[in-house]
């Protein structure tokens, strides 16, 4: 989620909201590992628009809405001639590791791109995004539940963020608002 204390101060700052096209500054440079143990950064290797999530493949809450409504968004948008791709960065490295995010992504999306990488590297991302997570308790059929942010981040091929997209909306209005954002980008 975002920190309300950083975006309160970068809705009172317009150097910070000068680098947004935001009310407060969001996103950034990263490095990850993908699901094919392959280095990405924030751009599409393909220069693709994508929709960003952080969040972990086998969640059984905000996840498990989210992740097929960016697959749904991805196809319905694709259908008017736009390529975006679905990423979700792990907030749980230690499950979602390269061989594991690959096939549980895949139910959702044949180009859904998982990115894990060490705490470090992960960390830079999750400053990037404002994310922060936490442990909330241990469920004993799928283990770790996490609470974590559920806004859906609309960047551009070279990684820079466009929009957020709410996760309670519709995927018909998610593709709408990114198809509004990324006509002639893909």
């Amino acid at each position: 989620m975002i920190k309300p204390v950083l975006a309160l101060l970068a809705l009172s700052s317009p150097a910070l909201a000068d680098q947004s096209p935001l009310p407060f500054n969001l996103g950034g440079a990263f490095e990850l590992v993908d699901q094919t143990g392959t280095a990405r950064t924030q751009a599409d290797p393909q220069g693709h628009p994508q929709l960003l999530f952080f969040g972990y493949a086998n969640c059984r809450e905000i996840c498990s809405a989210a992740l097929p409504m960016m697959a749904q968004v991805a196809d319905a948008v694709a259908e008017q001639g736009i390529t975006v791709t679905p990423v979700m960065i792990t907030v749980d490295p230690a499950r979602d590791t390269v061989d594991t995010l690959g096939p549980a992504l895949a139910q959702h999306h044949a180009d859904f791109v998982g990115l894990t990488g060490t705490a470090k590297q992960l960390q830079v991302a999750y400053d990037a995004y404002q994310i922060e997570t936490e442990e909330v308790f241990t469920d004993p059929e799928y283990g770790p539940v996490y609470a974590h942010g559920s806004f859906l981040y609309l960047l551009d091929a070279q990684g820079k963020l466009l929009t957020l997209v709410p996760p309670v909306i519709t995927p018909e209005a998610a593709a709408g608002i990114v198809a509004k954002y990324t006509q002639g980008q893909s």
